[in-house]
C-alpha cells in the first residue's frame, strides 16, 4: 500500500512540475498588445445589422489596450479575453462616439478653402472629408454637407456619431506592450507602427 501511495505522490508532483511550463494564455489587460479580426455592423433600415467593415487575420486590427483612442466601451468588452476567445457585443451611440452635436455642423465662408484665389471645386463635394485645424491649432476632419454660392456647411461630428455600433470577432494574438510602444502610444512590429 506504500509504494502506490508512493507512486500517486511522484505522478502529483510530475504533474505541477510539468504544468508550470505550460504557458499560459495571457488575458487581456491595459498597456496590453492586441490583435483582432472583427466585422462591424451598424442597424440597418430593416431593422437587420448592414456590416460595414471587415477586418480578417491577414490584416488584424492591432492596438495597446486603454491607449488606442477606441471608445472605452469597446476595451472594456474585451477586457480579460484571451486568445481564440471571441467576442459579440453592441455599444450604444452614447458609448461609442457620441450623438450628433449640431453645434459641430456649421457654415464656413466658402473662401477660407481658396487655393491661389481659386475655389477647390474638386474638393468642395459633398461628402468629402477635409483636413482643417481651428484656431487654436487643433486638428479635425470635417464633412462636407452642402455647397452653397458664399458658404460651404461642414459637419465636425465623427462619422460614427449617432450609431449604435455592433463588434462581432476573435482574439488573434495579446502580449505585453514594450516601454517604447508604451511611450509612442502605438505597437510596433508586423501589423503596427513601422519606425
Amino acid at each position: 500500500m506504500a509504494k502506490i501511495i508512493f507512486e500517486m505522490d511522484s505522478l502529483s508532483n510530475y504533474s505541477r512540475r510539468f504544468a508550470k511550463n505550460i504557458p499560459k494564455l495571457m488575458q487581456i489587460k491595459p498597456n496590453s498588445v492586441v490583435f483582432i479580426s472583427y466585422q462591424l455592423a451598424f442597424p440597418g433600415e430593416n431593422g437587420e445589422a448592414e456590416v460595414v467593415e471587415i477586418v480578417d487575420e491577414k490584416e488584424p486590427m492591432v492596438f495597446i489596450h486603454g491607449l488606442s483612442g477606441l471608445p472605452e466601451a469597446f476595451e472594456a468588452n474585451l477586457l480579460n479575453l484571451k486568445v481564440n476567445d471571441t467576442f459579440d457585443f453592441t455599444i450604444s451611440a452614447e458609448d461609442a462616439y457620441g450623438n450628433v452635436d449640431p453645434e459641430a455642423i456649421i457654415s464656413l465662408p466658402k473662401n477660407i478653402f481658396q487655393v491661389d484665389g481659386q475655389n477647390p471645386d474638386d474638393i468642395l463635394q459633398v461628402g468629402n472629408f477635409i483636413p482643417m485645424t481651428d484656431d487654436q491649432g487643433n486638428r479635425m476632419q470635417g464633412m462636407v454637407v452642402s455647397v452653397g454660392p458664399e458658404n460651404v456647411m461642414m459637419d465636425f461630428n465623427h462619422p460614427l456619431a449617432g450609431t449604435d455600433l455592433h463588434f462581432e470577432g476573435t482574439i488573434l494574438e495579446v502580449r505585453e506592450a514594450t516601454a517604447d510602444e508604451i511611450s509612442h502610444g502605438h505597437a510596433h512590429g508586423p501589423h503596427g507602427h513601422q519606425h
